[in-house]
Order: structure tokens, then sequence, then C-alpha cells
């Protein structure tokens, strides 16, 4: 196990990492294109897997961009980084995601595939490293343990000026996209489990949705909250904006965990979806690498479906070797 504080935020940083690294992806040659997962859904919000390159337009700044490199991502190698929320307030849901989380991993991976698993409450927690063993991640799952911040002078390993660090979800994102994914190539997600509510990161949303942009990796937001642990009137949570936001930026997707939808329907619908890309590449006609960041917007031809996908990318100059 490693324990991931946000003191490795300044090692990140002096390592050069906020950098983009050259990445091939299995989709390019050109480490000039920019790689972009979508999914498209129907206005029922069903799943559209069988499109085909010309119904898709690809505009970065409102300009149109020719489409170089186009495939369905049904069997292609999938890297995904599972960060689930210990924090006080999942303390009785911890046993459900184990399980469902376990089962989700033997479904899902394949061949080529890999995983990673954090744990976060008061820190970052590294359970499992890169595997493609579900066995493996099932032994990292059953480590789970209540992490819940504490007052005090040293409230946890790294000590914050002021209240207790109760959720470091930003932090935990922004580790996972900077110390774990930005070096990997082809398709990477960064799933989610959390009620939404961050207290005591360093980092704010903003700079994890930064970071998962620059790393090229998709945020999947599983919204799940216990009303129990927010007091005799369930009053609690409401994270739901947050994740929304966080996952749109980055093309990912909200799932809400309720009386009607469990968690276990949720993975299911989730590995529907990462089974359902596009991956869409493309040279920017503006070619000046100056650091800014790029609006992308993905269309349809037919009107009744809607693309979900990033909507930018940062025009950062690749560093030569």
């Amino acid at each position: 196990m490693r324990i991931l504080t946000v003191s490795t935020l300044a090692a990140v940083a002096a390592a050069g990492l906020l950098l983009a690294q050259d990445q091939i992806t299995t989709l390019k040659v050109d480490v000039d294109v920019v790689s972009i997962l979508a999914s498209v859904r129907d206005k029922r919000g069903g799943l559209v897997p069988n499109l085909e390159k010309a119904d898709f337009t690809i505009l970065e700044d409102g300009k149109p961009q020719p489409i170089k490199y186009f495939a369905r991502e049904t069997d292609l190698p999938l890297t995904i980084g599972l960060l689930v929320d210990v924090s006080g307030s999942q303390r009785n849901l911890i046993d459900i995601e184990r399980s469902a989380a376990s089962q989700f991993f033997r479904d899902v991976l394949r061949k080529k595939d890999l995983a990673f698993l954090i744990s976060f409450g008061e820190e970052s927690e590294l359970l499992q490293d890169y595997t493609g063993s579900a066995r493996l991640l099932t032994e990292g799952l059953n480590q789970l343990r209540v992490s819940s911040g504490v007052g005090g002078i040293h409230p946890g390993p790294v000590p914050t000026m002021g209240g207790p660090r109760g959720t470091v979800l930003y932090d935990a994102i922004y580790l996972a996209a900077n110390e774990k994914l930005k070096g990997e190539v082809g398709r990477k997600v960064i799933v989610v489990i959390t009620d939404g509510v961050d207290q005591g990161s360093r980092l704010t949303r903003n700079q994890a949705i930064e970071a998962a942009q620059k790393s090229d990796a998709v945020i999947y937001s599983i919204d799940y909250s216990d009303p129990r642990a927010y007091g005799p009137f369930g009053a609690g949570g409401g994270g739901e904006g947050e994740l929304r936001k966080m996952s749109d930026e980055t093309g990912g997707h909200v799932y809400k965990v309720d009386r009607k939808h469990s968690l276990d329907e949720v993975f299911k619908e989730l590995q529907d979806e990462m089974r359902s890309q596009y991956s869409i590449g493309y040279t920017p006609l503006n070619d000046v690498k100056d650091g800014s960041y790029r609006h992308l917007e993905v269309r349809v031809a037919n009107k009744d479906m809607k693309a979900q996908a990033r909507k930018g990318y940062y025009a950062i100059k690749t560093e030569t070797k």
C-alpha cells in the first residue's frame, strides 16, 4: 500500500509532470493529434454504438476540423482508475461498494485492460497499483477502511491550515490523473464513487478538471450518499453539481444511486458506456502550441442524438527528448 498525500503534488510539479508528455495512443502516429472519446445517446438516453465517421463533426473554437482517425471503442484497451470515498459519511456504504466494484472489475476487464484502486478520505491511499487481475483488485477492495478527518493541530498526515481534512476528493482526482494516468496511452477513465462533497483538498475542482483534461482522462462520477450519515433529517450530500461539472468537462457522465437504481445497476450501465465509445482524432488547423485552452464541440448529424465528449484541451508544446 502507498499513501498518496498532497505532499506528492510538490514532487509531481518538480518533476515537470504538469507539462504534457509525448504519448502514442492506439490511434495515432502523430503526436499532434487531439484524441477525443465520445459517447452518443438518443433522445431517450439510450447509447448509440453503430455510427460512422461521417456522422460526426468536430469543432475547435467554433471551426470545423478534419477528422483524421476514427474507431469504435468496443474492444480497444482500457485503463481504469477507481477512486472510492471512504470518509465518515460513507461508512455504511463501503461493504456495498466493495462487493459491487469487485463484480464490476470481473465483468469489465478484458485482455490488455489495466486498472488501479485508490481510496480517499482525509488522505488518498493507493490500495492496488496497475493490474489486469480482478482478483488482485478485489484484494485491494477488501482493504477499504473508513478514513475520517478529525480536528486538532494534526488532523492527518499532512495538516491543513484551518479545519479538518475530511474528504480530499479534488486532490485524489488530481493525483490519479497526474501521477497514474498521464504517462499511460490509449483510453483512460477515472471512476469516482462519492457523495461529491470535498472537505480539505489543497486543490480546487477546476485544478482537478484541468489535470484530467491534460492527461486525456474521462471522469465518470457515481453519486452515492447515505442519508443516515447527515443527521435525523437526512440533509447532506449535495455534491452532485460538483460531480456533474467534472464529468461534463471531461466527457463523462454522472450516475445516481438511489432506491430505484442500485450500485450494481450503475456499474452495469457504466460498463456498457465504456464499451460503446467512439475514439476520434484530428490534427488541429491551429497548430500553435501556446498553452491556451481550446474549446471543443462534437456534433452528430442526426439531431435526435447528442454526443458526450470533453469540452476542450490545452495546446501544450510537446517536450523533446
